[in-house]
């Protein structure tokens, strides 16, 4: 497999980096969603933590049975798509440390 104690250190060295990498990488995930007609955006990091929420004057049109279903379904949106984008991360560090 390796030649030598140089070529494994530097194996080492490469994988090590590119955890660093992979942790910075995920750090910095942010997701946004705009609920259908533009009512509210919701913007999550990578662990779906909410981060922000702006609602246009749409909301005052809704009724709170609404507003609860369009806040739900607008978060879990931008959430999923935090998460998928983690879920890509993971995979190609997958990959590349796999050759």
């Amino acid at each position: 497999m390796y030649e030598t104690m140089d070529e494994l250190m530097d194996s080492v060295r490469r994988r090590l980096y590119r955890i660093r990498d992979l942790a910075e990488d995920m750090a910095g995930v942010r997701a946004t969603e705009t609920a259908p007609g533009g009512a509210m955006t919701a913007e999550v990091d990578g662990n779906g933590a909410l981060l922000s929420l702006h609602f246009s004057r749409e909301v005052s049109r809704m009724s709170p049975e609404q507003f609860e279903r369009c806040l739900v379904e607008t978060t879990h949106a931008a959430a999923r798509r935090a998460f998928e984008r983690r879920g890509e991360l993971v995979n190609a560090f997958n990959e590349e440390v796999a050759e």
